[in-house]
């Protein structure tokens, strides 16, 4: 009998509580109505210019629009996340009552409203104080809303329960996270060093170049790639404010593992990167200001990248548009072509064999020629040109181009089974692949005849 009487009560106890969950979800007779309302009617996003959030774990946070841009003041001075914000006061200006649950509640502790979780005050610019309130309470027993009110009114109402990660939000989730601040089109200078190691880029006019531990061309996206890496690495995490002599040296920052120097004229911004943090992390520090955070691993890695990483791959700077002109020696002899302008109205422009036996030449071998050469791309590097046949080249080729105003040249060698190429002035000689010498000199073979 005892344990039938345990069985009924517990049975009783549930249907009590599954009608309770029915009767808070279902309950039609306080339905808001078949359109939904705004909870704060008449508000709009961009006018609102003051927020208090107080997050679940206690944490208070108010941020202000100065001058159009958000700041957080308290509980410390930074600037805001301005994506943050924006999701935030967007989210307050279209929010909806779900469902009205409760005119007038007896005891706001059912909804978890006595002592809200979360708290959300603000004042757009037509207010002298912050005006309106939003109070968040428990997830209701079905789980898809948050049980809310207004502070000053009575009632309480649902809201979606996806709005919880809108409004739950601490100082780190609404302060700015980027490490370094600068302005990427003024950057005309890098320095890296990493494990004892030196790299130095320089921007000359458009191109950037190599400066150390070489000097020779670099590669403008790969460069372009790491300015950009550097201008969007955000904090994981705040590890200290104000960190001490000995904290430095507990984070590897005393002895940094990798230092980045962006140079824009006078100005320049440096980043530290310290020891690991944990498995995908490194302790970092912005050397204008003195706070420890933490960023992605990843960085630390890419930052350990070498000179070839960033030396241009591509042998010729010419294209096939631009071209006007091409001399290729081997084996002793020079074969010319030149790019004659066509004449008269909707003319095309066509290349011809200028020697050493003057005639025109067929336009799908030369464009064949054309895109064969200035695709060719070095796999990689060697420091000497020693062993690489370019002491007695398989091919010279001298570009004209852009109008005759530029003019390049590349020595092509090969040795066994691997081939070369050398530019005037460029340390050592870059590895090609073979198969692009070879079909090079077939292609010429026919336009030669």
């Amino acid at each position: 009998m005892r344990g039938v009487r345990s069985t009924i009560v517990l049975l009783a106890v549930l249907l009590a509580t599954g009608g309770y969950a029915y009767y808070i979800s279902k309950k039609p007779a306080e339905d808001a109505s078949s359109k939904q309302e705004k909870v704060f009617s008449n508000v709009q996003a961009d006018k609102i210019d003051e927020i208090r959030v107080k997050s679940a774990t206690g944490e208070t946070t108010t941020i202000k629009k100065k001058s159009g841009v958000w700041q957080i003041v308290e509980p410390l001075k930074a600037r805001a996340d301005e994506s943050e914000i924006s999701g935030m006061t967007s989210a307050l200006a279209q929010l909806n009552v779900s469902r009205v649950v409760d005119e007038n509640p007896k005891d706001l502790k059912d909804y978890g409203l006595a002592t809200p979780r979360i708290e959300v005050a603000f004042k757009t610019d037509s207010d002298k104080a912050l005006a309106h309130t939003l109070l968040v309470g428990e997830k209701s027993p079905t789980g898809g809303d948050l049980f809310a009110e207004r502070q000053g009114q009575k009632r309480v109402f649902l809201i979606p329960a996806y709005q919880e990660s809108s409004f739950n939000r601490s100082t780190f989730d609404l302060r700015d996270k980027t490490v370094l601040k600068f302005e990427r089109d003024k950057v005309d200078g890098i320095e890296v060093s990493t494990g004892g190691k030196g790299l130095q880029l320089a921007k000359e006019g458009g191109d950037w170049k190599l400066t150390r531990p070489l000097q020779v061309r670099a590669d403008f996206g790969s460069v372009e790639g790491l300015i950009g890496r550097l201008q969007t690495v955000q904090m994981k995490s705040i590890v200290t404010n104000e960190p001490s002599p000995a904290d430095l040296k507990k984070y590897g920052l005393d002895k940094p593992a990798a230092t980045v120097n962006l140079n824009m004229g006078s100005a320049r911004a440096t980043l530290l990167v310290g020891g690991k943090a944990d498995d995908t992390t490194v302790y970092a520090r912005d050397t204008s200001k003195p706070l420890v955070m933490t960023i992605e691993g990843a960085l630390a890695d890419e930052l350990k990248k070498g000179a070839d990483d960033y030396r241009r791959k591509d042998l010729f700077e010419f294209r096939p548009y631009n071209a006007n002109r091409i001399e290729i020696a081997r084996n002793g002899k020079t074969v010319v072509f030149e790019k004659v302008k066509g004449e008269g109205q909707n003319a095309v422009d066509k290349w011809r064999r200028v020697s050493p036996a003057a005639g025109d030449v067929d336009k799908d071998k030369m464009d064949s020629l054309l895109s064969r050469l200035s695709n060719m791309r070095a796999t990689s590097f060697v420091e000497s040109t020693a062993k690489t046949g370019l002491d007695a080249p398989a091919m010279t080729v001298v570009v004209k181009f852009d109008d005759n105003k530029k003019e390049e040249r590349v020595t092509l060698g090969k040795n066994e089974n691997d081939a070369y190429a050398a530019r005037p002035g460029e340390p050592g000689a870059a590895k090609i692949d073979t198969t692009d010498v070879t079909e090079a000199n077939k292609t010429l073979d026919e336009l030669s005849k």
